[in-house]
Order: structure tokens, then C-alpha cells, then sequence
């Protein structure tokens, strides 16, 4: 299984716009992030996690030419808006591709994007639109997808909720606040762990480094990844200051788990 980081930076991305600061004006490609989202392949299947508004730059960065699914983790903007780059792989396919996630995620998809989910919108003779078939999926439930086993958790975030994934030994969580007993039982006996950090002060919807550190400890990973992160580090400081097995990840990082 491998799992690859297509975007690793907060909802504003770094560099942020009109930012003068030494993270947006460095020349460390890692500390060039771009929205959060992960690809995941295993036996032949591709699973797209999010689709963050760089979607097609991303995937054109990594070489992607096809996807089995697509799971989103909620509903915000900075992972879903980049959906209609779904379109080139329904297009070429010339079928539906199914995206899980949760109900409530799904239920604001298709409603924002009327034109993709709903059959009686069609696509103006010569032109095209996405075919995305929507599967709800329940937490702790746990599913295959594309022949890979996946393991929805929930995690508050604010007001909302949001999933994390667990694919065998890997685990991908972004965007979490609080992992319930229930969650860290869980996540036991994992390989690679991947956890949203956002700074080292405290955030009110989102795990602080601090937080990701310590929780990274109490679960025992082998490895575990910090991504959504802001230009408030840099890559080679946050790196340095890290425990062992602990690591920031960067756009376009790929990770072999066992």
C-alpha cells in the first residue's frame, strides 16, 4: 500500500496571498502547501481522499490517470470545492465514479452541486459534466472500496463531523479536534498514522502540534505524518523540533506502508 500527499496545507494554503512572512517567501519546496488531500493505492485501486480546489494540479503533478473512488472526510470548501475535476475521469471512463462519505457531507454535495448529482440536469450536446454516484458511508461500519478494506471513524470538528479513514495499517485523519475512547481503540496496532496539526497554540476545531504529538505517542504508530499545516513553521523547523516518529509531511511526499 502507498500512500501519497497531494496537498498538506491549511484552507489557505501556503504561501498565502498578500503574506510577506519567511514561510510563504521561502524556497524550501515543502513549505509550498497546497490544500489538504491524500491519495491511497493498494492492489491495483486508487482511492482519492478530498478534492480540494488544486485537485487537477495535484493529480497532474503525481501522474494520475485514473481513480477507483473518491472518499471525502466533510463538507469545507478546502477539500471538496476542486469536484468538478472529477470530470475527465467519468468522461473517460464513460460511467459513474463513486464517491463515500458521510450523509450529511453527501446531502450538501448534492445539493451545491446540482449539476453533477442530479440525472434530470444533462450535459448541453457536445459538452460534458462529472457522473459521481454518491455511497453514504457509517462510522465504525467497516466497508470495502475498490477491493481495499476502509474503516470510517468520526471525529467532532467544530460544528460539523468529520471521517477519518482507516485502510489496514494506515490511518488518515484531517481536520480532527477530539479522538474518543471508541476512535483511539480503533486506531491501535497501525503503521503510518496521518493527523492534522495545525500550529503549536491552541485551535478551537483543530488538533494543535502539540495535541497531534501527544496523541501520536498514546496510539503507538510506527510512523506518524502531521499534515494541514499553516505558514506559521516552516518544514525543516517543525522537522527539527519533532520527536522521533514523528515527521511533517509535504505536497507530493509518497509513504510505503506495511
Amino acid at each position: 500500500m502507498r500512500l501519497t500527499f497531494l496537498g498538506t496545507g491549511t484552507s489557505f494554503g501556503v504561501p498565502q496571498v498578500g503574506c510577506g512572512c519567511a514561510v510563504c517567501r521561502s524556497g524550501d519546496p515543502r513549505d509550498r502547501r497546497s490544500r489538504s488531500g491524500a491519495l491511497v493505492e493498494s492492489g491495483g485501486a486508487t482511492l482519492l481522499v478530498d478534492t480540494p480546489p488544486e485537485l487537477r494540479l495535484q493529480l497532474l503533478g503525481r501522474g494520475v490517470t485514473e481513480l477507483s473512488a473518491v472518499l471525502y472526510t466533510h463538507e469545507h470548501a478546502d477539500h471538496t470545492a476542486g469536484i468538478d475535476d472529477l470530470r475527465i475521469f467519468t468522461v473517460r471512463r464513460k460511467g459513474h465514479l463513486p464517491v463515500y462519505g458521510p450523509p450529511e457531507t453527501l446531502d450538501v454535495l448534492t445539493g451545491t452541486y446540482r449539476y453533477i448529482f442530479d440525472p434530470e440536469v444533462t450535459a448541453f450536446e457536445g459538452t460534458s459534466k462529472p457522473h459521481l454516484e454518491p455511497h453514504v458511508l457509517q462510522p465504525g461500519v467497516a466497508v470495502e472500496i475498490a477491493g481495499v478494506p476502509v474503516l470510517p471513524l468520526a471525529f467532532p470538528h467544530g460544528h460539523l463531523r468529520v471521517y477519518g479513514y482507516r485502510f489496514g495499517a494506515l490511518a488518515y485523519l484531517t481536520d480532527v479536534k477530539e479522538v474518543g475512547t471508541a476512535e483511539r481503540a480503533a486506531l491501535q496496532g497501525l503503521d503510518v498514522l496521518v493527523l492534522n496539526a495545525l500550529w503549536w497554540r491552541p485551535h478551537p476545531t483543530h488538533l494543535s502540534i502539540d495535541d497531534a504529538v501527544a496523541l501520536a505517542r498514546e496510539l503507538g504508530a510506527k510512523r506518524t505524518f502531521l499534515t494541514h499545516l499553516t505558514h506559521e513553521t516552516s518544514h525543516a523547523e517543525l522537522a527539527a523540533r519533532l520527536p522521533e516518529g514523528v515527521a511533517p509531511a509535504y505536497d507530493g511526499l509518497s509513504v510505503e506502508v506495511s
